[in-house]
Formats: structure tokens, C-alpha cells, sequence
């Protein structure tokens, strides 16, 4: 065990964990962040962007296809 925490418990995911986790492609995840930047999900970090995992999760399910 690395010490690291998991991606089912992080705040905050990268494009790169969102993608491992809601298998969702990387450009995909990327066009819904730019999408719905006033969604709440979404976290920029300068050019970088964070998913909220939870909302996300939240917004997901309110989806018939993405």
C-alpha cells in the first residue's frame, strides 16, 4: 500500500482519475467540464481542472446519455 488515498475517497479528481473512475474518455470529461463550468463539479486550478467527485456523481445521474 502506497499511503496515497484512493480515488473513491478524494475531494477532487483529476481529468485523468475522473476518466479511470466514471469511465468516461478524457477528451469527453473535458467538453462536460467546459460545458457546465457554473455546474458546481467543476474546480480550475489555474489550466488545470477538478472534477468534485460527489457532485459529479450527482450530475451524472441525473443523465439518460452523455
Amino acid at each position: 500500500m502506497d499511503g496515497g488515498v484512493q480515488i473513491k475517497d478524494k475531494f477532487c479528481l483529476t481529468i485523468d482519475e475522473a476518466s479511470e473512475y466514471f469511465n468516461i474518455g478524457e477528451k469527453k470529461l473535458r467538453q462536460i467540464a467546459s460545458e457546465n463550468l457554473d455546474s458546481g463539479f467543476v474546480i480550475q486550478n489555474g489550466v488545470k481542472v477538478l472534477i468534485k467527485r460527489k457532485r459529479f456523481e450527482t450530475f451524472l445521474e441525473e443523465l439518460s446519455a452523455i
